[in-house]
């Protein structure tokens, strides 16, 4: 049996991003492919208990401080290099510069891969002092793996390391979705009578909602927000100045309400404007539950997921316009939308299984042991 050992600044239950679902998924599906695995992280309520998560373990060190939204951890040395001297393989979940530091000063002779998530983009100051470390750090590892060829094609870091660098796209497993029960899905559909869009994700900066908010003046097309994040007061501030009754936050809701409105929505919105947004784990799911897509051409996995014209449309990014007209097609071109959903689910059944994706790191993990 192969044990792998996970390493990545936050974890469930403590955060539920993308990155997050990614592992789970990922530790879940090679469960049944007879891999071990279990994952590290930092949290502010750390302790020395070990949580079973389906098929398997997370672990976590106290996070002692954060610098630019890293978090560091003097007790993450020693754990990770006891978890690491019994792991065949360290799995890296890529950026983030303490993992950086751990690395080179635990000295672990092991394999090692990196899951390449996404440039840095924000910190332009920082990452001229981080990227010596970076470059040190990659050129370290065994192996990269980018989550789209989209990626891969526009990032210029991973031109730099093409020689190692797979693409093993994010999968995910209908099944592991809650199933909504009759009295949810009666719930919303009284809360949403007729059609409306679905947003779903964290609110973060660049994930381009104040171009949706934006592109929702002028229209009475029913959007529903479900998360939270840093800049839910700022949107919702900028909704109510644009005096906006067609904007409706509903904050975080448990999974079975998040399906429900997946299975009752019209049409999947992702307007993220930046290539902080790499993938876009629920862009995704919009195409796992048969949804016409909207999202932006910024050269990520984003337009991987969503084919223009044969899965939904692709808009130019930071063009509320854009996205307003793309909006009024779909929701007039029912027919159409219904085809673009259909097929949005036949390519999630055909690329982005969380099996496909399980059964690709296996056979990495198997090469490089």
């Amino acid at each position: 049996m192969i044990k792998v050992l996970h390493f990545f600044k936050t974890y469930y239950p403590d955060t539920m991003g993308g990155v997050e679902q990614f592992i789970f998924q990922l530790a879940r599906g090679c469960h049944r492919n007879g891999i071990e695995s279990v994952v590290l992280s930092l949290s502010e309520h750390a302790d020395d208990h070990v949580m079973q998560m389906d098929g398997h373990l997370a672990c976590r060190a106290k996070t002692d401080f954060q610098l630019a939204s890293t978090p560091f951890s003097v007790s993450c040395f020693r754990k990770f290099a006891a978890l690491a001297a019994e792991a065949d393989i360290i799995h890296y979940h890529f950026p983030w510069p303490f993992m950086d530091l751990v690395h080179f000063a635990s000295r672990v002779k092991k394999p090692s891969v990196v899951s390449y998530h996404s440039d840095i983009i924000r910190q332009k100051n920082l990452l001229r002092l981080y990227r010596p470390l970076q470059r040190r750090f990659l050129s370290s590892v065994d192996r990269i793996v980018a989550t789209s060829p989209n990626y891969f094609a526009t990032s210029d870091v991973l031109s730099e390391f093409r020689h190692k660098v797979s693409v093993i796209p994010i999968g995910l497993d209908k099944a592991s979705y809650p199933q909504p029960s009759a009295e949810r899905l009666q719930y919303w559909q009284t809360q949403f009578t007729g059609r409306f869009y679905l947003f779903v994700g964290v609110l973060r900066y660049y994930k381009g909602l104040h171009i949706l908010i934006e592109a929702a003046k002028g229209n009475d097309y029913p959007v529903v927000i479900v998360g939270a994040g840093p800049i839910e007061a700022e949107l919702k501030a900028q909704a109510a100045g644009l005096g906006l009754k067609n904007m409706h936050f509903l904050g975080l809701l448990p999974d079975e309400d998040k399906v429900a409105l997946l299975a009752l929505c019209y049409g999947v919105l992702f307007p993220s404007h930046l290539r902080s947004e790499a993938f876009g784990i629920s862009l995704l799911e919009g195409a796992m539950f048969g949804k016409p897509m909207i999202s932006s051409e910024i050269g990520t996995g984003t337009t991987y997921i969503n084919i223009a014209g044969e899965t939904g449309l692709v808009v130019p990014p930071s063009d509320p316009a854009a996205l307003r007209q793309a909006m009024r097609h779909l929701w007039e071109h029912p027919q159409q939308a219904a085809e673009m959903g259909a097929q949005a689910e036949e390519r999630y059944w055909h690329y982005f299984t969380a099996d496909k994706m399980a059964d690709a790191y296996t056979r990495l993990y198997q090469e490089m042991v």
